[in-house]
């Protein structure tokens, strides 16, 4: 007897997807503009047109192709206090991952804290140098716990009781 899943978890997962797709989709676009310094609306049509950006959430692509730049200095300003002196040496993949990471974990509180450090953590697995991954990783920590108090103890504590 195979147990097949129901409709709502299979919607919920086409939905995490989704939102991966926009996710990566903006890190690229993200890069483009900190790198081109193109129009945003080039951007977007560039990437809504051509890129496959509907094929995802291209409502949440959008918010952070327009929200993200909207905030830059504060984004940087949060996640550069947990950068070592290299900070001038950052890497324009490592830190636009960081920015939509700084993001998410300002803006959208309904997204675990944990879920968005491991999403940081794929985009730099998949476009960072070899060891970004640990990089971002080592900048998100700290920044969750400064960013997300209670949540990050309630892990914590949830962690050493189980």
């Amino acid at each position: 007897m195979s147990k097949r899943p129901n409709p709502q978890s299979q919607q919920h997962a086409q939905a995490i997807r989704k939102r991966k797709h926009a996710r990566d989709k903006a890190l690229q676009a993200l890069y483009q503009w900190q790198l081109s310094g193109e129009d945003l609306d080039w951007i977007r049509d560039h990437y809504v047109q051509e890129q496959g950006v509907n094929s995802g959430d291209p409502e949440y692509f959008l918010e952070l192709l327009y929200g993200i730049p909207s905030m830059v200095d504060e984004l940087d300003d949060r996640f550069g206090r947990h950068v070592s002196s290299f900070k001038d040496h950052l890497d324009p993949i490592e830190n636009n991952i960081l920015r939509i990471a700084t993001y998410e974990l300002i803006k959208h509180l309904e997204i675990p804290y944990r879920v968005v450090l491991n999403e940081a953590v794929k985009l730099a697995k998949s476009y960072g140098a070899d060891d970004s991954h640990k990089f971002v990783n080592g900048v998100l920590d700290p920044l969750a716990r400064e960013l997300r108090p209670a949540e990050t103890q309630q892990a914590g504590a949830d962690k050493a009781a189980g």
